[in-house]
C-alpha cells in the first residue's frame, strides 16, 4: 500500500455541544456495572462544577486526544469546567500541537502489518495512524520556539504557555487546540514528564544547537507550581483520564503541601476512567480508595470507571455540559499566579 492510501480517512473529534447525553446518563443511573459507575462519575463531576469552592484538575494519559476526544477537553476548558491540566507530553505535543500545526490523525487498523507502515513512515497508535514526517515537523517546531526564548530552566507550564502564545500570535493552522484554549483562558498545563514526547526531541535538537546557553525543563519547578495551585485552590476535584505520571503528580500535591508546612484538604472529589488492573500495584491502577491511605483523595466522593475512555468520557462530559452549571462558576485563571 502507498502512503496516500494509508492516510485517507481522518479521525474526527466528537462534539459534546451537539450531543446531549443527559437521557442516557439518567438511564444508566438505574442500571448496573460500568453503566452505573459512569452515571455516578457524571454526578461527581457535576458536583465539582456545582461546588463554588472547588477547583477542577483534569489529568490526561493515554491516546484519547488522537482518538477523537481532543475537542471534549477543549470545550471543557472554554466552558469553564477545568481549572488546570496535568498531562503526558504526548497528549499535549504529539497530538494537540501536532493538529494545531494543521496535521491530522487518520483512521487505520490494528491488524495492518507494522513493517508496511514503517516502510511508509507511518506510526500506529492501535487503530490510528500518524504521518511520521509531519510528526518530525512538530519536533522541529518545538526547537524553533525554544530557540526564540531566553536560555534558562523553565517549568513545563512556562514552556507550554510560550507555545500557546506562539500559536495565538497567528501561527496556528487549527485555532481550536487545547494549548491555545488554555492559554487564552489562563488555564495552566503541566507535563511532568515533558521530554517523553516530541517536545523531548525538539529540546534535544535545541540543546545540541545551543550547547552553552539553552532552554531546559525543570520538573521540580512543575511540582512546586502545581502544589502552589493546590494551596491557593483549597477545595479540589480530580477528573482523571487514564493514570500514570499525571495522576500521581496531581494527587501528590496534597502530600507536597503538607511537607512544606501547609494544612490542605485531600482532593475532595475524584473520578478516574481506566482499564488498568488494580492487582499489580502500579500507580496507574491504584484505586482512589487506596489513595486515601496516602492522604491524597477523600473517600466520600470518588468513582473508578473501568472502561476504555473514548466510550464513556464523551457521555460524562456531555452530561455536565448540558446541565449548564459551568455557567455559574467563577473563573480561577490559575495561570495568573505565575505571570
Amino acid at each position: 500500500m502507498e502512503k496516500k492510501e494509508l492516510l485517507r480517512e481522518t479521525v474526527k473529534h466528537i462534539d459534546i455541544k451537539n450531543i446531549d447525553s443527559t437521557p442516557i446518563i439518567n438511564a444508566m443511573r438505574d442500571m448496573s456495572f460500568a453503566s452505573r459507575e459512569t452515571a455516578n462519575a457524571a454526578d461527581i463531576l457535576e458536583s465539582m462544577i456545582e461546588d463554588k469552592e472547588c477547583s477542577v484538575i483534569l489529568t490526561l494519559a493515554g491516546s484519547t486526544s488522537a482518538a477523537g476526544c481532543m475537542q471534549v477537553y477543549v470545550d471543557m476548558v472554554k466552558n469553564n469546567m477545568i481549572d488546570a491540566v496535568v498531562s503526558t507530553g504526548a497528549s499535549i505535543i504529539d497530538m494537540d500541537l501536532f493538529e494545531a500545526l494543521g496535521f491530522k490523525h487518520y483512521k487505520g487498523s490494528q491488524f495492518m502489518d507494522d513493517m508496511t507502515l514503517r516502510d511508509n513512515y507511518v506510526d500506529r497508535i492501535y487503530d490510528t495512524y500518524i504521518d511520521e514526517e509531519e510528526l518530525q515537523i512538530c519536533d522541529k517546531t518545538v526547537k524553533e520556539i525554544a530557540d526564540q526564548l531566553e536560555p534558562r530552566p523553565y517549568s513545563s507550564r512556562e514552556f507550554i504557555y510560550e507555545i500557546g502564545k506562539w500559536l495565538a500570535s497567528g501561527n496556528a493552522k487549527k485555532k481550536d487546540s487545547l494549548i491555545q484554549a488554555c492559554y487564552e483562558n489562563n488555564v495552566p498545563i503541566f507535563c511532568p514528564a515533558f521530554s517523553d514526547c516530541s517536545a523531548g526531541f525538539g529540546l534535544v535538537m535545541h540543546q545540541v544547537a545551543n550547547p552553552q546557553k539553552h532552554v531546559s525543563i525543570d520538573s521540580v519547578k512543575d511540582f512546586l507550581e502545581l502544589t502552589n495551585i493546590k494551596i491557593a485552590a483549597g477545595t479540589t476535584g480530580l477528573f482523571m483520564i487514564g493514570g500514570g505520571t499525571p495522576k500521581n503528580f496531581a494527587q501528590d500535591t496534597v502530600v507536597c503541601a503538607e511537607v512544606l508546612g501547609h494544612e490542605v484538604d485531600m482532593h475532595k472529589y475524584a473520578v478516574q476512567i481506566t482499564v488498568a488492573d488494580v492487582r499489580d500495584g502500579a500507580c496507574s491502577s491504584s484505586t482512589l480508595k487506596e489513595a486515601g491511605s496516602w492522604g491524597k483523595v477523600s473517600p466520600k466522593y470518588e468513582q473508578m470507571v473501568y472502561a476504555e475512555a473514548t466510550t464513556v468520557l464523551p457521555l460524562i462530559a456531555s452530561y455536565v455540559y448540558h446541565k449548564g452549571e459551568w455557567k455559574n462558576r467563577k473563573k480561577r485563571e490559575f495561570q495568573k499566579l505565575f505571570i
